[in-house]
């Protein structure tokens, strides 16, 4: 391959990885450094309550479940 053309490809990868990098959300980790950064999802208010209501839910689903089983007779 023409080094020309291959030097103009790589050139071309490289400005859009970067562009890909710069639109790219941030995740769920740390917030970055402004004018970036932003307030991460699991962290807002509306995130915390409801992994909160998912907990809730959860234990009350573990605990119904094994007073059912407990209160099972076996069969003779």
């Amino acid at each position: 391959m023409n080094d020309r053309v291959l030097l103009s490809l790589m050139a071309a990868l490289t400005v859009a990885l970067i562009g890909f990098a710069a639109i790219w959300p941030q995740g769920y980790g740390a917030r970055s450094p402004g004018p970036f950064g932003h307030v991460p999802v699991q962290q807002t208010p509306e995130m915390k309550a409801l992994m909160a209501r998912a907990a809730a839910a959860e234990q009350a689903r573990k605990h119904g479940g094994a007073a059912a089983v407990a209160g099972l007779k076996p069969a003779r």
